[in-house]
């Protein structure tokens, strides 16, 4: 029983990094925070932290406990779920992650979070790849689709990539309508947060483009940057069209050249299938299902 008890109070400490913080999230002293690792730490015989004057972190039995801890306290919330659905209050904490291109997101969420007041989001912006069981998130949206046996899946919507730029930068640098022309361009690339690998322009040559001398690139791993970076006039990016279609209808970037005809993309919401769906997750799949619109 004192092992469960401090339970909630080791998963704080661990996410937050901090005896202070995990004490105000949990409404205790930081002191009260610091004796409840210590004595769940002599019940297992192991040190979960590495704690100096100025750091703390886990050890590696902390980082699997960690695991651990997320899933039994995500099944006894479950559990709570299952209860108040009965009475159809959807309630608790949700653990998301979204692409890093946040600010699409969030009139859904501001959406949700008024609808369902008594849901606390707990987000997580990135790029890199989730795994959704392991982590101990709630759902994830991704690009693309999953074979993962463990993950029920919601297809939002299918798109495609398009290259832009903004006016004000074409109308400097000229118009390219081929990709020999793009050689003489600064171009946005995006980098694979998992991989570091530079993601191919949907344009024919792009090998011969990429290792052009003329080419003038820069290189993130965040959509988000790029898109900044093309909005302020800066280079052609390659973007997702949900992400260019409203700011082309507004004239704040403009198509650069017509890609190939590629293979359609997926954006997708993943949820475990290994529990049955609380009801604020049910609420939150149905509410981005019928409001964010990808084009």
């Amino acid at each position: 029983m004192d092992m469960f008890a401090g339970l909630p109070v080791f998963v704080a400490a661990a996410e937050t990094g901090s005896f202070v913080e995990a004490g105000r999230q949990l409404g205790v002293s930081a002191s009260a925070i610091g004796k409840t690792i210590a004595r769940l730490e002599r019940r297992l015989g192991v040190r979960l932290f590495h704690r100096t004057t100025r750091t703390m972190r886990l050890t590696t039995e902390g980082e699997l406990f960690l695991q651990r801890g997320r899933r039994i306290l995500g099944k006894v919330e479950v559990a709570e779920q299952e209860l108040q659905s009965l009475r159809g209050v959807p309630k608790g904490r949700l653990r998301i992650s979204l692409p890093a291109v946040g600010t699409l997101f969030l009139p859904v969420l501001t959406k949700f979070l008024a609808l369902y007041p008594e849901v606390e989001l707990d987000i997580d912006f990135t790029d890199r790849k989730i795994d959704l069981v392991e982590e101990a998130f709630d759902a994830v949206i991704r690009i693309g689709d999953t074979d993962d046996s463990r993950l029920m899946s919601r297809t939002l919507g299918r798109f495609r990539r398009d290259l832009v730029a903004a006016p004000a930068y074409l109308d400097r640098i000229g118009r390219p309508r081929t990709t020999d022309e793009l050689a003489g361009h600064h171009c946005l690339l995006y980098r694979f947060p998992d991989t570091g690998k530079i993601e191919p322009w949907p344009v024919t040559g792009w090998d011969a483009l990429l290792k052009d001398a003329r080419l003038e690139k820069f290189s993130c791993n965040s959509v988000e940057a790029l898109l900044h970076l093309a909005l302020a006039g800066k280079g052609v990016a390659c973007l997702p069209s949900f992400v260019t279609r409203p700011l082309m209808d507004r004239h704040l970037l403009e198509p650069v050249m017509a890609t190939e005809p590629g293979a359609l993309r997926s954006l997708v919401l993943l949820w475990s299938s290994s529990k049955q769906m609380p009801l604020k997750l049910r609420a939150f799949v149905d509410t981005f299902a019928s409001d964010f619109i990808v084009d």
